[in-house]
């Protein structure tokens, strides 16, 4: 057993080190230039190429292809401290952590060679399109389909709220292609280039204030070489769990941080503001849920840690369950935590000044996306409870 899988509750020194060096780097950036950035339609591109620079983007890429050679672990641990900075950059939940672990385990080594580098130095982006208008948590609806023709594929469908496509290089495609056998259609991988003939975007107006831009998408009869398609065409679920899992390990990730921000600032006004002859912070009223609060978010984080670890040491199944039940642990203590944060400062929390309102809107996300709590329940109450299911 490697040093680095000794507990899944005590990190490394070098994962310490990575940790303090992240949160050094986000107190540079912070909450403000974030909100910046959303104010001027812009995108986080300083933060991404200062981040890209000093190797934290590209830690769980493999060295031989210029990244850091370690895991999710490490990964979640770069996306929790921006976050708790007030910066976090949603693009690292889509770009290294779904597409790039599904192109190092399951691409050729030409599709390796092509992409890794560039995602592990931040000079190129991969966008990630899943979810259908119509199909929602039912991914067995998918209707993307990918049809040969010749040495090609054609993909027809559509997708929605995919983040980045306008600043991504390419979006992997979850399309569905029908089995020679059985007739039935299968999940397939497939890497769509931005510019490519026949695929066209469509920004959805969101509340959300985010950086990160939501995109519908046509894929009107898109051509692709053979050498599109990510991995075996076999493989598809597999394929595509393996990217799914980092999503949800770093979704929580995502959760903790923006909660860990929203608590550090609810307990600095506790501590400043004073009603009668104490500060707030000494009413139990308002003390106790912050300290609820705190407790959540350390459990949350106790879970994401065991489900990274269990990812990085290459159990799927149970990193499986324990992805789902982190990001649902996670995402549940970020409403709460900001909620409270917001109910701290009073009417001040919810004036742009502090900065905590947005993240009203922001906190739901985790709790929707990438797959929403009621699912993940679904999810443990028939694999790990194995309770009947009623669908």
């Amino acid at each position: 057993m490697s040093s680095t899988a000794h507990s899944s509750v005590i990190e490394t020194e070098e994962q310490q080190a990575l940790r303090a060096a992240v949160a050094a780097l986000g107190k540079r950036y912070g909450r403000d230039y974030l909100t910046k950035v959303v104010a001027d339609e812009g995108h986080p591109d300083e933060l991404w190429a200062e981040a890209a620079k000093l190797g934290y983007l590209g830690v769980n890429i493999p060295e031989e292809y210029g990244g850091g050679g370690g895991g999710i672990t490490e990964l979640s641990i770069v996306l929790e401290e921006l976050g708790a900075a007030g910066s976090p950059l949603l693009m690292m939940i889509v770009s290294p952590a779904i597409c790039a672990t599904v192109i190092t385990r399951f691409g050729t080594e030409a599709q390796r060679t092509a992409w890794l580098p560039g995602l592990a130095d931040g000079s190129r982006t991969m966008a990630f399109g899943i979810t259908e208008p119509d199909a929602g948590s039912n991914s067995h609806r998918i209707t993307t389909t990918a049809r040969r023709d010749g040495d090609d594929w054609v993909l027809t469908g559509r997708k929605v709220f995919v983040s980045g496509v306008d600043i991504a290089d390419a979006t992997l495609i979850v399309g569905r292609t029908e089995d020679a056998r059985t007739g039935s259609l299968k999940p397939c991988l497939f890497v769509v280039p931005r510019d490519a003939p026949g695929f066209a975007r469509t920004r959805i107006d969101m509340e959300l204030q985010a950086p990160e831009k939501q995109f519908e998408l046509v894929l009107d009869d898109v051509r692709l070489p053979a050498d599109a398609l990510v991995g075996d065409e076999d493989a598809g679920l597999l394929q595509l769990f393996a990217g799914l899992n980092p999503e949800r390990v770093m979704t929580a990730a995502f959760a903790i941080g923006m909660a860990r921000y929203a608590l550090a600032r609810a307990v600095r006004y506790a501590k400043e503001r004073t009603v009668w002859k104490t500060p707030i912070g000494a009413h139990q009223a308002l003390a106790h849920p912050l300290a609820q609060a705190h407790i959540e978010i350390e459990l949350a984080r106790l879970m994401m840690n065991k489900a990274a670890n269990l990812y990085d040491a290459g159990d799927d199944m149970a990193a499986g369950e324990a992805a789902n039940m982190a990001k649902y642990a996670a995402a549940e203590a970020c409403v709460k935590t900001v909620d409270q944060a917001v109910h701290t400062l009073g009417g001040n929390g919810l004036t742009r000044e502090y900065g905590l309102a947005s993240l009203i809107v922001a906190s739901r996300v985790a709790r929707i996306a990438p797959v929403s709590r009621e699912m993940i329940l679904n999810f443990v109450s028939h694999q790990s409870l194995g309770l009947p299911k009623s669908y």
